[in-house]
C-alpha cells in the first residue's frame, strides 16, 4: 500500500512546468501509467475497505458472544430460581425428613389403648354350703345344673380356695374408681342357708350326694335373678365359692343367725362369671394373695 501511494502522488504531483506541444506529447505517454495508477488506487482502497470492515466484524464478534453467554447465564439464574423451592421441599429418595429425624418430636398416645381392667362396679360374691367343684364334676347327677349348664360358660379355677375367691372379689369392686358423680361399687356377699336340724336336715346333710343337690339348686335359683339384671352385663362380676355353714345355735350365735366360713384346705376351687371373663376356660393362674389385683388382670378382659 505504501508504495502504491508513493507511484501515485508522483504521478499526480507538480512537474515542471513545459510548453503545451511537451505537456500534449508527455500526457500522451504518461496516460497509460495514469490509468494503471488509478486502477490500483481504486483495488487499494477496495481492499483497505474490506480489511476494515473485516477488523470492525472481529472486534465485534467478542462483545456479541459475551452478550449472547451473558444471557444464557441470566436464563441459567431464572430457571435455578425456579427450581430451588420446589426442590428444597422435596425430600431425596431414602433420606429421613428433619421431622423424622428429631428426637424431640412429641409422640402422640395412641387412642386406642386398652385398659388393664374392665370397668367392674357390681360384684356378688356366692359362698355354697360344703363340698367343692371337684365333688360337683364328679356326681353329675347331683349338680345337673353345674355340670350341664354353668361350667360351659363360666371360668372355673379349680386351685383356688375360698378365701382366694374371697379376696378377688373384694379387688375387683375396688379395682376401678368410679366416674365423678357416678354410682359407687358394690359387693353383694349371698350365703347358702344352712341345713336345717333334724329329719328335714338329712335331704342336705353334709358329705352326701344331697348337700350337693342343695347348693345346686341354691346357686341355679339365685344366679337366674342376677344374670338378667343390666348391671351384670354392663359392669358385673360374680365370684363363686365353697364354705362351711353353721347353723346358729351350734355356733353359738343369736337364734335366726347363720355363720359361714371359708377355709383354705381343701381347695374348692372358685368360679367366676362376667362378661369380661372367659368362660368355659380352666386357667391355671395362680392366687397372689399380696397383689390379688394381678391376678384379676390375668383373668379379666375386654
Amino acid at each position: 500500500m505504501l508504495a502504491v501511494g508513493m507511484a501515485m502522488g508522483a504521478a499526480i504531483g507538480p512537474t515542471p512546468e513545459s510548453s503545451l506541444a511537451g505537456d500534449a506529447g508527455s500526457l500522451a505517454k504518461s496516460l497509460p501509467l495514469l490509468l494503471a495508477t488509478a486502477a490500483g488506487r481504486a483495488q487499494a482502497q477496495a481492499a483497505l475497505a474490506k480489511a476494515t470492515a473485516a477488523a470492525a466484524n472481529a472486534n465485534a464478534a467478542p462483545g456479541a458472544s459475551t452478550t449472547a453467554a451473558h444471557k444464557r447465564r441470566k436464563r441459567r439464574r431464572r430457571h435455578a430460581t425456579a427450581v430451588a423451592p420446589a426442590s428444597s421441599a422435596t425430600t431425596p429418595s431414602g433420606a429421613e425428613s428433619p421431622a423424622e429425624t428429631s428426637p424431640s418430636t412429641p409422640t402422640r398416645p395412641s387412642a386406642t389403648v386398652k385398659k388393664k381392667l374392665p370397668a367392674v362396679s357390681s360384684v356378688w360374691l356366692i359362698e355354697l354350703a360344703g363340698g367343692t367343684f371337684t365333688q360337683a364334676l364328679a356326681q353329675p347327677s347331683a349338680a345337673p345344673y353345674m355340670d350341664g349348664q354353668l361350667l360351659q360358660g363360666a371360668t372355673l379355677l379349680s386351685g383356688w380356695s375360698a378365701p382366694a375367691g374371697s379376696a378377688l372379689a373384694s379387688e375387683a369392686v375396688l379395682a376401678e374408681p368410679p366416674p365423678p358423680g357416678g354410682a359407687p361399687p358394690l359387693l353383694h356377699s349371698i350365703v347358702q342357708p344352712p341345713c336345717p336340724e333334724g329329719a328335714a336336715g338329712t335331704t342336705c346333710a353334709p358329705e352326701t350326694p344331697g348337700q350337693l343337690t342343695a347348693a345346686d339348686e341354691f346357686l341355679k335359683a339365685t344366679l337366674a335373678q342376677i344374670l338378667t339384671t343390666a348391671a351384670y352385663r354392663e359392669h358385673g362380676l360374680v365370684v363363686v365359692t365353697f364354705s362351711t355353714v353353721a347353723i346358729a345355735s351350734q355356733a353359738g350365735l343369736p337364734a335366726g343367725a347363720s355363720s359361714t366360713t371359708l377355709t383354705s384346705q381343701p381347695a374348692g376351687g372358685v368360679l367366676l362369671l362376667s362378661p369380661f371373663a372367659r368362660p368355659g376356660s380352666r386357667p391355671s393362674t395362680a392366687f397372689n394373695a399380696t397383689s390379688p389385683r394381678q391376678s384379676l388382670e390375668a383373668l379379666l378382659h375386654r
